[in-house]
């Protein structure tokens, strides 16, 4: 991340995954009670603020007239949005670094969700030692994919698949929790056990308040995805939801934040119930800049040209596919489905006869004309597609993707 890029487009993809990889980043601390982890999201902090500072400084200095102006006005919004991001993962760090703690019921809540973050070393003599990550394939073999790699004192995120992996790589993923298995049997990690509450108990303030809080980490993060998307495709209706979403965050604060409360009359560590409280903070901030983001989209105002370049541009894509009848998908579940294995795409959410299903589960099947609002790698585009019933066409016109049927063919998965 030494050699920043010039070019507004490059430092908005980026920021966005620079910020995104921060949250990753802070959760994981908080998950392993990585000190050195946290301390890495306070050096991207230094990097997200010089990227800021020269984005901002370029926009101005592209603006020639009042109309331009307001179009980059749109630009320095998500900007801001980004950079508010970027602070809310700093947040979650602090947890971390200040040794305020979480309860343990937490860190086991988070470690059963679908789609998790995981780290791993690659070992010498590992079947990923010396070999470029497109040789492995991991969203295919493991369901998990390289958002970042630690390297010595580097952290490496513009990863592709010509990166060669080397001995003593540290590297964090995120993906499919029913991989970690293999995922580090191929580097010859030991065996990896979840944390867990041990001993079964009644259900307390606490317990609704830690299950509260996994719901607005997972709900912050999906308004978030949706709020790419909305920009990437000018969907009011996304906006919408969007602004549910929030909506529906704030109300869970207020509730979390009561329970909470009441909890610190059960003689518990105080220094828990303000890490809950930090957190609460943290994820419902996150919520409002995706509102801010959208803002822009339920306005209907200008959008510069350079979001959807730079949106489309991420390490991973965000499609709306939709489902064909006829479809290897028609009628499964995502669980069998398995989407998040072949081809590595994460569901965020189903457009279905006018409404959306956030962060659908396992045991939700697919119907024909429903639309996946899915993320994943760039790679993976065209089997997702085919698994829907359509491929993929370049539309020359507007630089997009169009998905259109398969005519007389049925795809299996």
């Amino acid at each position: 991340m030494d050699d920043r890029p010039r070019n507004l487009k490059a430092m908005l993809v980026e920021a966005k995954d620079t910020s995104e990889l921060m949250v990753d980043l802070a959760y994981t601390a908080l998950f392993f009670d990585d000190g050195d982890m946290a301390d890495e999201v306070l050096d991207l902090e230094v990097e997200m603020s010089t990227l800021v500072h020269d984005m901002r400084s370029v926009a101005v200095l592209a603006v020639r007239n009042p109309r331009e102006a307001e179009a980059m006005s749109s630009v320095l919004q998500l900007i801001s949005a980004i950079e508010r991001i970027a602070n809310d993962a700093v947040d979650i760090s602090k947890i971390v670094q200040r040794e305020v703690g979480i309860p343990r019921q937490l860190v086991a809540e988070l470690a059963t969700a679908e789609e998790v973050s995981h780290r791993v070393v690659v070992s010498e003599g590992s079947h990923l030692a010396r070999r470029p990550l497109a040789d492995v394939e991991l969203p295919v073999q493991v369901g998990l994919r390289v958002v970042a790699i630690h390297r010595g004192s580097t952290w490496m995120i513009e990863i592709d698949g010509e990166t060669i992996l080397q001995p003593g790589d540290v590297l964090f993923l995120r993906g499919a929790r029913a991989g970690i298995e293999r995922l580090r049997a191929l580097v010859n990690a030991p065996v990896w056990m979840p944390p867990r509450v041990d001993e079964p108990h009644a259900l307390t303030e606490l317990d609704r308040a830690v299950e509260t809080l996994v719901e607005m980490k997972n709900l912050s993060e999906t308004a978030v995805g949706l709020a790419y998307s909305s920009l990437v495709l000018r969907d009011l209706g996304l906006a919408g939801e969007v602004i549910q979403l929030e909506d529906r965050l704030d109300r869970m604060k207020d509730s979390l934040q009561t329970w909470v409360l009441r909890s610190a009359a059960d003689d518990l560590d105080p220094s828990h119930l303000r890490g809950l409280l930090q957190l609460a903070e943290a994820a419902e901030d996150i919520g409002d800049q995706a509102q801010q983001m959208v803002w822009l989209v339920e306005r209907k105002e200008e959008l510069h040209p350079i979001i959807g370049l730079a949106l489309g541009d991420t390490d991973d894509v965000v499609v709306l596919v939709p489902v064909a009848a006829g479809s290897d998908a028609e009628g499964r579940s995502l669980r069998e489905l398995d989407f998040s294995t072949e081809p590595g795409f994460h569901v965020l959410a189903i457009r279905r006869g006018g409404r959306y299903v956030y962060r659908p589960r396992g045991f939700v099947a697919l119907a024909a004309d429903d639309q996946l609002i899915a993320s994943g790698p760039e790679e993976g585009t065209e089997l997702l597609a085919a698994r829907c019933g359509h491929r993929v066409v370049d539309d020359e016109d507007t630089g997009q993707l169009r998905f259109l049927p398969l005519v007389g063919a049925v795809v299996d998965g």
